[in-house]
């Protein structure tokens, strides 16, 4: 006689599922080396580039450094966004984890996870090759909080559009095109608010934007997850 019915399986919890696949995403870097080294390129050249291109003074290095920050974090950001998540679609381990039995949830943020790894590591030693090259201490906790952030605003935006992207013929191309307008609050709110920090200005001038930085991150995040499952099951 039959068993009956064959039990589902249920549901790995969603914190064990989120740190597998940060740690899947992890690993495979550390065996690759594709993905952060690319980063790290990039954000290498940029930087020589602007300091070799910008013969400014001490005052108009320290106007500028905001602005180079966070162009170069963008830019490299969007660099690791489109090769973290087309390499999962073209290897065929998307469908596998769209299957996996884990909350969709789970899904999106150890994606979230490895890619905020990846960004705050090329972002931070962006701050200390500015700070060499423009001859300025940008290594303060004001800054890196700043830093930290907006990282956090621009990956979880930049998550959701690579995974609504990811099927596209033009993948490369399209990201930037989409992500760029909806990233445009954190990135605005980190220039201003690293700016008046790296001015040394009062509280007055960058908490505002601190503020509005972190509540952006809050929006982002609670957008992402609501509209995660709709953009996967595209």
């Amino acid at each position: 006689m039959s068993a009956g019915p064959r039990k589902l399986r249920p549901l790995m919890p969603t914190w064990r599922a989120v740190l597998a696949i940060a740690w899947k995403d992890v690993r495979a870097e550390l065996r690759g080396r594709e993905l952060v080294s690319a980063m790290l390129l990039f954000t290498l050249i940029t930087v020589l580039v602007f300091s070799l291109a910008l013969e400014l003074d001490a005052n108009a290095r320290r106007d500028a450094a905001a602005g180079v920050l966070w162009v170069t974090v963008a830019f490299a950001g969007i660099l690791g966004l489109g090769r973290s998540l087309s390499a999962e679609y073209d290897r065929g381990s998307l469908d596998a984890l769209l299957l996996a039995p884990i909350a969709r949830s789970a899904l999106f943020f150890g994606k979230l996870v490895g890619n905020l790894l990846f960004v705050l590591i090329t972002a931070l030693l962006l701050l200390v090759l500015l700070s060499v090259l423009f001859n300025l201490a940008l290594v303060q906790p004001l800054l890196v909080l700043v830093v930290l952030l907006g990282c956090i605003g621009f990956t979880t935006s930049g998550t959701l559009i690579a995974s609504m992207s990811v099927h596209a013929r033009a993948r490369e191309a399209l990201l930037p095109v989409l992500l760029l307008p909806v990233a445009l609050p954190v990135l605005i709110a980190a220039v201003r608010a690293s700016g008046a920090i790296i001015n040394d200005l009062p509280s007055d001038d960058w908490l505002p934007w601190l503020e509005l930085l972190a509540a952006a991150d809050v929006l982002f995040l609670a957008a992402a997850v609501a509209l995660f499952d709709y953009v996967v099951e595209e």
